[in-house]
């Protein structure tokens, strides 16, 4: 006998455990059965799981479980990513505790903590996708530094140096001033600051002064150039000509550039190439010196240029613009100020807001920095990424974020790939004392190289993470072996992420795969939105309305996270995720545990003769038609990524048609001993058991225990996707049942409208019914009178009873008397303030949404909410006036 309730911390581990050790999650690449792979998108080694992830692999599970049920050979390629700046970031601060410095280590010995570390700590999300429920093959677990991908990644920067597309260059780079590396855009995080905007005049060799604008003052120690638009006429005659700067007295001259905007500022701006990316194209434009005024921790360094400090009488003083040397930019900025105050070249000062990039990892204000790094030539690689798009080799799901694919990768820049870390893939270069580069797989390729007694340095820096990962669907096969699971899941079928890192990792997957593949790495790119919280807000710290997905896993089991998960994930949309919605899903799971529950105590169990061709009840016939096309709407929705419109599909087919309807429907079956009972507990349980495998793939744990404890046959995880069946003469018992549902749902809505007792029943009039329709009444009077509470069912002729009720039945007309059992001019009155409540807030809202400011400024989830407000008063504002008109 099934428990009075599914308690899912009672269930979920051990089922786990089952399934894991049965090896039903192990892919087998010389089995037969068409191949279905899908690759982690790997979470961080240092990761725990967040809402994301609950996103993202729940998807992908749902997509794997429903490929196995459907007999594809399935690969779900598990591992995680060793996360670079990350990793290095927590060891670091665990050392700073202990009073143990990373460079007292040394490199080799802070290494060995990173995999002390990782080998004890650097599990956790992945047993925490366990509890979620992520069926992957874990046996094939793979790391982006183990030995093997660590092997494919040395040899791929070996064959793309030798093919000219890995070289070494001098470029500007996001700068990481804590670190002291280059990182990636994705690991900056722009903010919104108050700052200053300073008015800074620069003289010109003829006595007069060109202003311009600046948010960092401390860089014109290094500026190149003072740039104007060559249009404006306020400059056109001091192009060419030469300002002296303030602080250094170096000569640097005006240029005409169109990146110069007349609207902006003063219409001039001073060009530093060496601390803006802007500057740095201008630059290179214009043939201009490349100064770095700070050093890699962000400090004010003057090596580069004290050779051209000038003593110019009225700028400033050697003196002064040495003691700057050693300051942080923020000191500095000050002390600039205050001479520049002090000589009358600041003009004015207005307060500014301007976007600031912090590091993502660690927080450090991240600074434009020209350094010598190793550059990817991603523009020659994206060119096969950009037509397999074009030729639909590859589709993004949702199409419209391929406009976004193309925008970038038609524009795409050289990729910095070094990063100055000691935790990561070590750049395989070797340095010779002449400075000759030597590059190979390993030491002993590159001696010889370079000969055999010429002494060799390793570059100290290591690989981008996101280039290790680009390799991911290949290298996690087995490349550069010949593998069998190369030649069997190779290209993967789907690939789920966030769009958030379709430049950073999709794209480059692209490029990598087909470049050494000469495949794609996926055929399909499923986009899914971010999660918010229920009211369309985006979670953070500082908002305090973030969800930790353990928590809701531990509160409502991983069922109801998924399924809520599923529901809320349509195309490309952000999915608005809480407590509430999380509890009301656990509520769906609850319904279906009820309804086994209550049929099991009824005598319905498995039988392995039941043939649904052969049932002749109409209930029977109905519940089976109404099954099959659960079964196509659910393959249909999932064929297409639809998630949300499964989990809606199978919601309202088992919360609706099966327990609301068919259940209740059934009662009176449950209680004889007949053929036509037999037959109903017969449909009931091969019915329960398709719900069963038809949700398997959203809700496994609940499924899989109703599934063993109802006795159904066979190992749950080895049951098939169901397939449709024939119904005898399905219309006719959908005609039939169809009519016995609208008129239950007519008379509840009318009575609930017209606030009857739920504990008066009524009695139910039919004017002009057919043949057909009161044989119809006769046959489900029982379930009519106890389901709508209605006393009796009666025909009557011409007389129309005052101040009753009426309801539409196809060629009929039903009447619910309500003189007596309602006080009608109370009611009149209700119903006559709800209306004008209603018609008063339909004004309000209306006359917001007609408001083009308010449209414009309001947030989105603000504006849709009000547009869902207006349509819930219209519909309200109907129900109100249709059920007035009854009584008037």
């Amino acid at each position: 006998m099934l428990e009075k309730s599914f308690i899912p911390a009672d269930h979920e581990t051990s089922l786990y455990q089952e399934w894991e050790k049965s090896g039903v999650f192990h892919a087998h690449p010389e089995a037969d059965g068409k191949p279905f792979s899908i690759m982690f998108p790997p979470p961080n080694v240092t990761g725990t799981l967040h809402l994301g992830h609950a996103l993202d692999f729940t998807l992908q599970d749902i997509l794997i479980r429903w490929k196995r049920q459907q007999g594809y050979n399935v690969l779900w390629q598990p591992g995680t990513d060793h996360a670079g700046i990350a990793t290095q970031m927590v060891v670091e601060r665990a050392l700073d505790k202990e009073g143990i410095s990373r460079t007292s280590l040394g490199r080799e010995g802070f290494l060995e903590r990173v995999w002390e570390w990782k080998n004890q700590s650097g599990d956790t999300i992945v047993k925490q996708l366990r509890k979620l429920g992520a069926s992957a093959d874990w046996e094939r677990e793979r790391f982006t530094m183990d030995a093997g991908l660590s092997r494919a990644v040395r040899k791929v920067f070996v064959q793309l140096y030798e093919e000219g597309i890995i070289s070494r260059d001098y470029r500007l780079v996001n700068w990481d001033p804590h670190f002291k590396s280059a990182i990636s855009d994705l690991e900056v995080e722009n903010k919104e600051t108050n700052g200053s905007m300073w008015y800074i005049r620069y003289p010109l060799d003829d006595g007069r002064t060109i202003t311009i604008a600046t948010t960092r003052p401390e860089t014109m120690l290094a500026d190149a150039a003072v740039a104007v638009h060559p249009e404006d006429e306020r400059y056109t005659d001091m192009i060419g000509k030469f300002v002296t700067l303030p602080i250094t007295g170096r000569r640097i001259p005006i240029i005409a550039d169109n990146y110069s905007d007349p609207e902006k500022g003063t219409g001039a701006v001073k060009i530093t190439p060496a601390h803006d990316f802007n500057d740095f194209e201008v630059g290179k434009r214009h043939s201009l010196s490349t100064l770095t005024i700070l050093d890699e921790t962000a400090h004010i360094w003057l090596e580069e240029i004290r050779n051209e400090l000038k003593d110019v009488p009225g700028i400033a003083s050697i003196e002064f613009a040495t003691s700057l040397a050693g300051l942080s930019r923020e000191d500095g900025r000050k002390r600039i100020i205050q001479e520049l105050e002090r000589l009358e070249w600041l003009e004015k000062i207005e307060p500014h807001k301007l976007q600031v990039p912090y590091a993502e990892r660690g927080g450090a204000i991240i600074e434009p920095r020209l350094t010598l790094q190793w550059y990817c030539d991603a523009k020659k690689l994206s060119i096969p990424a950009i037509e397999a798009v074009e030729s639909g080799k590859i589709s993004f799901e949702p199409k419209q974020w391929e406009n976004t694919f193309f925008a970038w990768m038609r524009d795409i820049q050289p990729w910095c790939i070094s990063r100055q870390l000691w935790w990561g893939h070590r750049i395989p270069a070797w340095y010779g004392p002449d400075g000759t580069t030597y590059v190979a797989e390993n030491e002993a390729e590159a001696q010889v190289q370079a000969g055999e007694n010429v002494p060799l340095t390793q570059d100290e820096d290591v690989l981008d993470t996101w280039f290790s990962s680009s390799l991911w669907p290949f290298t996690t096969l087995g490349w550069p072996d010949s593998t069998k699971e190369l030649a069997r899941y190779y290209p993967t079928s789907v690939l789920v992420t966030g769009f958030d890192i379709i430049f950073f990792w999709v794209a480059r997957m692209m490029m990598m795969g087909l470049h050494f593949m000469d495949d794609v790495p996926f055929k399909t790119v499923l986009i899914h939105g971010l999660v918010r919280d229920e009211k369309g807000q985006k979670m953070s710290k500082s908002r305090g309305n973030g969800i930790d997905p353990i928590d809701l896993i531990s509160e409502f089991g991983a069922d109801a996270t998924r399924l809520a998960i599923c529901a809320g994930t349509g195309p490309g949309r952000d999915i608005k995720l809480g407590q509430k919605r999380v509890e009301e899903h656990r509520a769906f799971i609850t319904k279906l545990w009820n309804a086994a529950r209550f049929l099991e105590m009824n005598g319905v169990h498995p039988s392995e003769t039941f043939d649904a061709t052969k049932v002749k009840s109409s209930l029977g016939r109905w519940i089976l038609t109404e099954t099959n096309n659960a079964i196509q709407n659910a393959e249909k929705a999932l064929s297409i990524y639809r998630f949300d419109e499964y989990a809606n599909c199978c919601y309202h087919f088992v919360w609706g048609c099966f327990c609301d309807w068919f259940v209740e429907f059934s009662k009176p079956f449950l209680t004889e001993n007949n053929a036509e009972a037999e037959e109903i507990r017969n449909v009931s349980a091969y019915v329960l058991g398709i719900i069963l495998r038809l949700m398997q793939p959203v809700i496994p744990f609940a499924t899989a225990t109703l599934w063993k404890e109802l006795g159904y046959k066979g190992k749950f995880t080895d049951i098939h996707w169901p397939e449709n069946f024939t119904v005898t003469n399905p219309d006719q018992a959908s005609s039939e049942l169809q009519w016995v549902i609208d008129l239950i749902s007519s008379i509840r809505a009318v009575r609930a409208e017209m606030n009857i007792p739920p504990a008066q029943k009524t009695p139910l009039l039919l004017n002009e019914a057919s043949p057909e329709t009161l044989q119809r009444a006769q046959n489900w009077s029982e379930v009519i009178g106890r389901m709508a509470r209605v006393s009796e069912i009666k025909t009557i002729e011409t007389e129309i009873p005052r101040y009753a009720a009426q309801i539409i039945l196809k060629e009929a007309t039903a009447f619910i008397p309500l003189e007596g059992l309602i006080d009608l001019d109370a009611e009149r009155a209700r119903l006559s303030k709800e209306i004008q409540k209603n018609e008063s807030e339909i004004v309000k809202v209306r006359r917001k949404l007609d408001n083009a400011d308010f449209i414009s400024r309001a947030k989105p989830e603000v504006v849709e909410e009000n547009r869902q407000r207006l349509k819930t008063f219209e519909h309200d504002l109907t129900r109100f006036k249709e059920a007035l008109d009854r009584i008037l």
